[in-house]
Order: structure tokens, then sequence, then C-alpha cells
């Protein structure tokens, strides 16, 4: 599964560096087309470090089988091959995010919507993209035809579209598979943590030593990774999104990954990320891409009503510049 490219890097405090005895354990692998990694206090009866990497790849297989698309085998796969009008049986996880991203869709206005398969191909950034490229306004309308979360609806167990469309569940996925995660290593006694699931993040509880977790909100720079801000996180799901690392460029006009399905076109507006805080680590996923996709002035607005805790970054000249809503301000400070 290609997961997007994300914009987190994870700093670590000086005695996870040099190592804290036993206390912590640690493993990663490759995942989603990216990869995973988690840090976690062991107790006297967690399970030994190779049941919890073998349960913990087991999550990530079966969200693999069920919403690659990047498989031709997955249960998303098969429902996208399908022509208009018809319905296939789908797993409850899959029928899950499909209702938070309904509901998603529904408070943007359609700035949020997983049946952007067709433009991601058509932009180059989709499993079935043939090369980066401007399409024609006739391209883009035609792939638009294809694409609209009101001709997708969920009949008990089955999904049903009326209209060919493909779902890329790729904005929500990741987070999802975070809070997975996060309810099995509670299952498992393991309550403190930081975990990294193709940079979407989950942080619970203390090191051993009684110090937070902490984690560095990347600054939006292509050539350089600098922190914009550092926190001290304890049971905060973290979601970041931007245009800086996944895009290309043509005639001197820079193309993002992120698009408006509204318009079928990349984001022209100066926002350059913004880094969403919640408890769900999926609804951060979701509402990082609906704020990047409504831009800084709507999306702002959006977060503030919605009380969203949420960081902004705006390219402004040469330089950048930050905008903390409310809700951010109260937990996290600027």
């Amino acid at each position: 599964m290609s997961g997007r490219l994300r914009l987190f890097f994870l700093l670590l405090a000086a005695c996870f560096l040099t190592g804290c005895g036993a206390q912590i354990e640690q493993f990663s692998g490759p995942t989603m087309g990216s990869h995973y990694s988690l840090s976690y206090v062991a107790g006297e009866h967690t399970p030994a470090v190779r049941e919890v990497q073998a349960q913990l790849e087991s999550v990530l297989a079966e969200v693999d089988q069920q919403m690659s698309t990047w498989r031709a085998d997955s249960d998303i796969s098969r429902f996208n091959a399908l022509p208009a009008n018809r319905c296939a049986p789908m797993p409850e996880p899959v029928l899950e995010l499909v209702r938070v991203a309904g509901k998603l869709w529904e408070d943007s206005d359609g700035a949020f919507d997983i049946t952007v398969e067709p433009l991601m191909n058509l932009w180059g950034f989709g499993p079935q993209s043939r090369a980066q490229q401007v399409p024609s306004a006739e391209q883009i309308a035609a792939a638009k035809a294809l694409v609209g979360q009101a001709y997708l609806r969920i009949d008990g167990q089955q999904l049903c579209k009326d209209i060919a469309l493909q779902l890329d569940l790729n904005s929500i996925v990741a987070g999802y598979t975070v809070d997975r995660i996060a309810a099995l290593l509670g299952g498992l006694g393991i309550n403190n943590y930081l975990l990294n699931v193709t940079g979407e993040l989950k942080v619970a509880g203390k090191k051993p030593d009684g110090s937070s977790w902490k984690i560095a909100i990347e600054a939006p720079r292509d050539d350089v990774k600098v922190a914009q801000q550092v926190l001290a996180l304890d049971g905060w799901g973290v979601s970041t999104s931007g245009d800086y690392h996944n895009y290309f460029e043509r005639n001197g006009q820079r193309y993002s990954h992120t698009l408006d399905p509204r318009t079928g076109a990349p984001i022209t507006h100066h926002l350059a990320e913004v880094t969403v805080l919640d408890r769900s680590t999926l609804r951060a996923d979701g509402l990082s891409t609906l704020l990047m996709v409504l831009g800084p002035e709507r999306g702002f607005a959006f977060a503030q009503e919605q009380g969203v805790a949420a960081l902004f970054v705006s390219r402004v000249g040469e330089g950048f510049s930050s905008q903390a809503t409310d809700a951010y301000r109260r937990e996290f400070g600027e």
C-alpha cells in the first residue's frame, strides 16, 4: 500500500538516544510504501518483543489486504474494478472508514473525498499512474465525472457505487491503523509508547525516567529537516499534511499531490502544511487532509468553528508564517 510521504520526524530525548537499559524496546519495518516504528516501555508481564512485533504486523497485513490500492487482490481494489451500479460485501473496517469519510465529506462540502482515485491517477500520483503530467481540461472533466462520494453508499454489509468510481483511503487509513495498533498495545499491557505508521503518530504515557515522549513538527522546507515546534505529548494522535515532499514541477510551476476534488486539480493556495492533534489519530489524519485542501483562510475558519487543535504554516514571500487555532494554543501553546 502506498502511504503518503508524511511530514514528521521524531525528536528523541538524550536518555533514549543513549539507551535507558532494557526498559525501552523498539522495532520498525516497512509498510504502506513507507515504514512504521514502535518504541515502548516493557513491563514484567508484557509479551516478548518478537510477539509484540508479530501481532502488530498482523494488523498491518490485515489493513493491507483490505484497503490497499496497490495490490490487485485487496478488497478495495476488487471493489474499484466493479462497473457502475454494483455492490460488493466489505469487511467492517472498510465500512467504518467509509462512514468516517462520509462525515468529513459532508462537513467540508466536498473538499474531502475518498473517490479521487481517477484524479490521482490522471495527475501521476495514484497506483495506476503512467507518469506525472499536467492534464488537459478535457481529461480533468472526464476524470471528475467518475468522482463523488454522493455516488457511494452502504447497504447492510455491502458497499455500492452508482457510477464507476474508485476509492482511495490513503487520507485516513494510516490514522486508522495507528488507532488499531494502539488498542492492540493496550490489550498487551503496553501503555507507554511512541508509535509511528507512515508518519501518523500516537504518543501515550511516559518514558522510564518519568519524562514525556517528544516529537518535533517539521518545518515545511525542501532542503533540510528543521523543527517548527517541539511538543511533549501523552495520549494524542498527530497528523501533518503538506505539499513540499510529494510534488512535481512543470514550466516553473509546482503541482502538489494534494488534489481538490471540487476542481480536479492540485491545490494552488499558499498553505504549506497543517498539523492536527486529536485523541483519535484517524480523525487527525482525515482533518489534516481536509484542512490542507481548504487552505489557510477557509481551513483555519473551519478548524476554529469545529474546535480542532491545528497549526497552519503558510508561505509568505521567501519565508513562512504560522497560525494556531484556539484549541491548539490551549493545549500546546504557540
